[in-house]
């Protein structure tokens, strides 16, 4: 009588994390993503955990979250998995301002941006 559930989005072998509204820009974002893109999971929350940027706490969070979803809802093992994917978007943009010389105004933009991340478990027979 219910729903029939919905297909996958990812395939059998990957699981996906998603955050939004992350307070920075979408290119000081990108570049702790291109950190940890290729990377397997526990090599890249090491270099999550030491990072000097702000925004790593969050890219770790989003990290976490994913494997995860790999481990509780897909039956992925968690020691074979690999960042497949690591992409940025961008999200609202507060409009903020302050008074200039001559009248004018100053525009100030404090933009959001959003992250994803997608880990596939890659078997070592398989890379061999």
């Amino acid at each position: 009588m219910g729903k029939e559930k919905n297909p996958r989005r990812v395939a059998d072998n990957e699981a996906m994390a998603k955050s939004k509204m992350l307070r920075t820009s979408p290119q000081k974002l990108n570049l702790v993503a291109q950190m940890i893109r290729g990377k397997k999971v526990d090599k890249a929350l090491t270099d999550l955990t030491f990072s000097k940027k702000r925004i790593a706490e969050d890219v770790k969070k989003c990290l976490q979250s994913a494997i995860a979803n790999a481990e509780n809802n897909h039956n992925l093992d968690v020691d074979e998995l690999v960042v497949a994917e690591a992409y940025v978007g961008k999200n609202l943009v507060m409009k903020r301002g302050r008074p200039r010389a001559r009248g004018r105004f100053g525009k100030i933009m404090k933009p959001f941006s959003e992250l994803t991340i997608l880990v596939r478990e890659v078997r070592v027979e398989e890379q061999a």
